[in-house]
């Protein structure tokens, strides 16, 4: 299991330093279950301890996979219903912030 190494420096954001498996595994958390590591996948967010991208399962979640589903395809990356769930979350985070607030129109 993991070793934490450091804490964040700061709360603006310093990335958390664990020991895994005998190696420091360096990311900036974006949820308790999805981060950013530098050293892994260039970056882009993944499930914590994993090479698996947010976006590759929330590409599958749009052509039709059911959490379920999605759980049992990567067992092997210990992938839980509740990381799904917050990757969902984070998403529509996003969506929200950078999407212009609207205005519909009346019929």
């Amino acid at each position: 299991m993991a070793k934490t190494v450091s804490q964040p420096q700061s709360k603006s954001g310093g990335p958390v330093r664990e020991e895994v498996g005998g190696q420091i595994y360096e990311y900036y958390p974006l949820g308790k279950y999805v981060v950013s590591a530098p050293g892994v996948c260039g970056g882009r967010p993944t499930f914590k301890y994993t090479r698996l991208e947010v976006a590759v399962i929330l590409d599958l979640l749009a052509a039709g996979w059911t959490v379920d589903r999605l759980v049992r395809e990567y067992s092997k990356s210990r992938l839980t219903p509740e990381a799904v769930r917050e990757a969902l979350q984070l998403a529509k985070q996003a969506l929200l912030q950078r999407a212009p607030s609207a205005v519909i129109p009346e019929s």
